[in-house]
């Protein structure tokens, strides 16, 4: 019997690869450097092995990127460059020539936030002046239809211990367990936690402002909104302590403030 054909030491195969988008708005990369800290220096390991196309669109069309320095400041956050966009040939060049792949500068990464949602507005009913045919007519407000690709949600339904991280990647996290101390829940949408939140959940991690975070039960460690983060350290005596809260993002005196209140559930 003839012998089956040993494989190909390698075969090439489609994939799509899910990748963060890095929007540079300076091209050195100490200022670029300084902005990883200052966003991601409190949650070490946030985005640990996360591919990174970096964007250079933004940039003015005769700056040059420190490719090498950019990389290597994102490496210091275990972000991974892979690919650039948004570039010229010259700099595509000296790209290719450190090992990145170039990417269109029309195709976007898969991790690239949300749109923002559109607030439908909602006609209320107004009565018509009586006619001779009869009765007043109540005017019908048009339906609100739903989008066709509603987010979806991850849902998790076991206690998650000190240590554990769960990451809903491009949807919303639905947590019916204790996130006990130590323990990390974050998702790009919003987070619903029906339990004690005791560790840290971080809502909108791929740039959604408009995320939430909701739990019954409040003791968290550190709540985070599209990277503005917020730590606790309660007391017997704290307002929130133990009640259902909810946390979103405001714009106070020209800045971002994660807005953290009590929940009303009755």
């Amino acid at each position: 019997m003839a012998r089956k054909p040993a494989p190909p030491a390698v075969e090439l195969k489609s994939a799509t690869l899910e990748a963060m988008r890095a929007l540079l708005h300076a091209a050195d990369a100490p200022s670029v450097a300084a902005a990883l800290d200052a966003r991601l220096g409190a949650t070490p390991g946030f985005f640990s092995g996360e591919p990174v196309v970096i964007d250079a669109s933004a940039l003015p069309s005769d700056v040059s990127p420190d490719w090498a320095g950019i990389r290597d400041a994102l490496a210091r956050h275990a972000l991974t460059a892979v690919a650039v966009q948004g570039v010229d040939d010259a700099a595509a060049g000296v790209a290719r020539a450190l090992g990145f792949a170039v990417v269109a500068g029309d195709v976007q990464p898969d991790r690239a936030p949300p749109p923002e949602p559109v607030a439908e507005p909602v006609s209320e009913p107004v009565s018509e002046p009586v006619s001779e045919a009869g009765p007043p007519v109540a005017s019908v407000p048009e339906p609100v239809v739903a989008p066709a690709a509603a987010r979806r949600a991850e849902i998790i339904d076991k206690p998650l211990r000190s240590g554990q991280r769960v990451y809903a990647r491009g949807c919303d996290l639905i947590v019916l367990a204790m996130v006990s101390a130590g323990a990390e829940v974050i998702a790009d949408g919003n987070i619903h936690i029906y339990a004690p939140l005791r560790g840290r959940a971080l809502a909108g991690a791929s740039g959604d402002v408009h995320a939430r975070i909701f739990t019954t039960c409040f003791e968290a460690e550190l709540v985070s909104i599209a990277g503005v983060y917020r730590t606790f350290e309660h007391t017997a005596h704290s307002e929130l302590l133990r009640k259902p809260a909810h946390v979103r993002l405001q714009e106070h005196e020209d800045k971002q403030v994660l807005d953290v209140a009590a929940l009303a559930t009755t």
